[in-house]
Parts: C-alpha cells; sequence; structure tokens
C-alpha cells in the first residue's frame, strides 16, 4: 500500500460496492495502491504537486440535506449535487441511475498518467448520466455542484458519463461553488463519449471554496465528423488541477480546448491537456490565458500526439499568461509529438505584464487607473471567452470573471 494514499484506500474498503461500481473501484484502488498520489518527481506533476491532499483529512459528506439558495436556472434543465450527493428534489432534469453506463465506465484507470482518475475510481459513489439518443437536440443542460457552509471537511468524486448518439448535439453549462472557510476536496471525472456527427459544447466554470482542492478529469473520444467543445474557467480553490484528454478517433472529428485561469493570492491553477490525433483530416484548437495576482502561480501543460495514420492534421495551441505582480509565477510546457508527414501544427507560449503604453494612454484620457487595468485584463480575455458559442455560457462567463475582478480590485 502506497503511504500517501493511506487514508482514500481505507475510505474505499469501507464502502459499500454495488455490482456496477466493482470492476471500476477495482481498478482504482489497484492504480491507487500502486502508484498514489503523485508529487513533483512524476514529470506530469513537476509543477503540482498533490502530497497536500495525501496529507489533508477528509470526512463523509453530512447526512442532513441541506437545502442552499440555488440561482436562477438558465437552461432548459439541471441536474444538481449538494456536498456531493444528487439532489433529484432539486434537479429538473430526471436522474438516470449511473448503473446504466457501467458498459462505458473504467476506461482511463489503468493509466500511468491518471492518477486523478484512478482516485476518482476508488471511491465513486454517485454522478451523472446524460445519455442523447441519435438525432436528438438536447439544448442547454446545466450541472450544478454546491458544497454548504455546514459541509465540513469532506470529499466527493463524482462519476459523470456524457455519451451523445450519432449526429445528436447538447450543451452543458457546469458549475462548482463553495464556501471560502471550508477544506473540502472536489475530484469529478467526466468520460465523454462523441458519436459520428455529434457535437458536445461543455462550459465549466469552477469557483470553489479558497481553501478547497479540485481535481478534474476529463476524457473525451470523439468519432468520424463530431465535435467536443470544452472550455473551463479556474477562478477559485487553493489547488486547481484540470486535465482533460481528448482522442479524434475518426476522419474530420474535431476539438477545442479553451479556458481561462484567474490566480489570486495563495492559488494555484494548473491547466494539463493531452490531444490525441488517431485519425486523418481532424483539426483541434487551444487557446488557453491565465490571469494572474498576488503570490499566485499558474501551470499549463498541454501535448498534442499525430500518429502517423493522422495525415491532413491541422493543430494549433497557443498559451498566453498575464502577471500583474511582481511575486506571481507561470510555468509552460507545450509539447508536439508528431509520426505523421503531411500536417500543420503549430503552438505558442507568451508571458508579460500589462502593457504600460496601453495603460498610459486609456488614463491620459481620464480613465482612473483602476478601471484602465480592468479593461486591459478584460481585452486579454475577451478572445478566449469570445470562442464559446453558446450566449447563455458567455454571459455567465462574463459574469463570473467580472465577480473575479472586482474581488481583486477591491
Amino acid at each position: 500500500m502506497t503511504s500517501n494514499a493511506e487514508a482514500f484506500l481505507r475510505r474505499a474498503e469501507a464502502l459499500a460496492t454495488p455490482a456496477w461500481v466493482g470492476a471500476l473501484r477495482r481498478q482504482g484502488v489497484e492504480a491507487l495502491a500502486r502508484s498514489g498520489l503523485p508529487n513533483r518527481r512524476v514529470e506530469a506533476y513537476r509543477y503540482t504537486d498533490l502530497t497536500p491532499v495525501a496529507r489533508a483529512e477528509f470526512g463523509a459528506a453530512p447526512k442532513a440535506l441541506a437545502r442552499p439558495e440555488l440561482p436562477a436556472q438558465r437552461g432548459r434543465a439541471r441536474m444538481v449535487f449538494v456536498d456531493g450527493v444528487l439532489r433529484a428534489d432539486l434537479s429538473t432534469l430526471p436522474p438516470r441511475p449511473l448503473s446504466d453506463a457501467a458498459p462505458l465506465l473504467g476506461t482511463v484507470e489503468n493509466s500511468a498518467t491518471a492518477p486523478v482518475a484512478a482516485l476518482n475510481a476508488a471511491l465513486a459513489e454517485d454522478g451523472m448520466f446524460l445519455d442523447i439518443p441519435a438525432g436528438e437536440n438536447a439544448g442547454l443542460i446545466e450541472l450544478v455542484s454546491i458544497v454548504t457552509e455546514g459541509a465540513g471537511p469532506i470529499a466527493f468524486h463524482p462519476r459523470h458519463v456524457v455519451r451523445l448518439g450519432e449526429g445528436a448535439s447538447v450543451t452543458i453549462l457546469e458549475t462548482c461553488e463553495g464556501p471560502d472557510g471550508v477544506g473540502y476536496l472536489h475530484n469529478p471525472v467526466f468520460e465523454v463519449v462523441v458519436a459520428e456527427g455529434a457535437t458536445c459544447a461543455h462550459t465549466r466554470i469552477q469557483r470553489e471554496g479558497q481553501g478547497a482542492y479540485f481535481l478534474s478529469s476529463i476524457h473525451a473520444r470523439i468519432a468520424a465528423g463530431g465535435t467536443y467543445d470544452n472550455f473551463t474557467l479556474n477562478a477559485g480553490a487553493k489547488l486547481a488541477r484540470n486535465e482533460i484528454h481528448s482522442a479524434l478517433e475518426g476522419p474530420k472529428a474535431a476539438c477545442h480546448m479553451n479556458g481561462a485561469q484567474l490566480v489570486g493570492q495563495g492559488q494555484l491553477a494548473d491547466t494539463t491537456t493531452f490531444l490525441h490525433h488517431a485519425a486523418p483530416d481532424c483539426a483541434s484548437r487551444q487557446t488557453y490565458k491565465s490571469v494572474l495576482t498576488g503570490n499566485g502561480r499558474g501551470v499549463f501543460q498541454g501535448k498534442i500526439l499525430v500518429a502517423q495514420v493522422a495525415q491532413r492534421t491541422d493543430g494549433y495551441q497557443m498559451n498566453q499568461a498575464l502577471l500583474l505582480s511582481e511575486d506571481a509565477e507561470m510555468d509552460a510546457k507545450p509539447q508536439l509529438e508528431i509520426y505523421a508527414d503531411d500536417v500543420k501544427c503549430s503552438h505558442g507560449a507568451t508571458i508579460g505584464a500589462l502593457d504600460e503604453n496601453q495603460l498610459f494612454y486609456l488614463r491620459s484620457r481620464g480613465i482612473p487607473e483602476k478601471a484602465a487595468r480592468a479593461m486591459l485584463v478584460q481585452a486579454f480575455l475577451t478572445e478566449a471567452v469570445d470562442g464559446v458559442a453558446d450566449e447563455t455560457c458567455r454571459a455567465a462567463l462574463d459574469e463570473a470573471v467580472m465577480g473575479w475582478w472586482q474581488g481583486v480590485a477591491a
């Protein structure tokens, strides 16, 4: 048994194990016992040490059914989790048992590069199964996760499965929120299966409490002509690690992975992506932007792997960071691994401060310094947010960005 995972493994042993989760849990426990939670000696985690997560003490979710105040519903329907527990009484989308998704579970736990998913597999008890039939346009569906003030230092590991039939489409708006005074762990895993010609647009707004740990892993498989479009806003948690693993498995498939990290005092935000071009004539786009204040630390690691069969690949990756403090830090590691000879791939990274000439220009026209800085920061983030096609999701992102900036500038 690996020492830094003992507490999680003991918790897994104490859980009831329904038949549908048995194989998944065994895979997770075996991987966790073998490798534990990584520290900086593991290359994929050289900038983000998960030892503090292993050392923290977490309890079970409270049995009392807290009823938090929910924001107004934005989409056609929504599914609500409170303190890690699915609440059918607060949801407007009828829950489908996760046991129905059993054949789709457990495709990622054996990988040595997926310890976050292994932790989830060992302890998963609940989650969302969203199954969109072929040809159906499901519209906007919300996934809401709220941690309440009285929850205490809990850990929860939801397993979410999204499957789209041929030609289907769905837009998912995911929000994650919690109180600042609680040190909890939210460890969600998404398994997304996009069939031929289907489209899944997934927007996440992560505003966990300032004492929280947020470890997320998304694994998407996209068939021929399908599209997976992801945008993640990291604006909360003491330590946030957002992993996205996508595989383009059929010709003319597409994947867009974009996002923004808003990192303040005492925070670490890590976005790590792995994009596998496994078929010809596929396209991918990645644009990630980070704004860092105080002694905040940001990380971006992005790898594009182009298999030999993936001729005529079109891949683009850009990571840009804006440092608003001399104590802020940004670490970037873009990677291209190409085995095909007919490809168009590029990547870039820039790190810098606000342009003093632009700031002077705005101030010389009577704009106060705080307002001028806010305008420049918003302009910096606009390119990333404007890539979100759904107006409701884009408005929610704009609101979250403005709320973060007002808190920083206060």
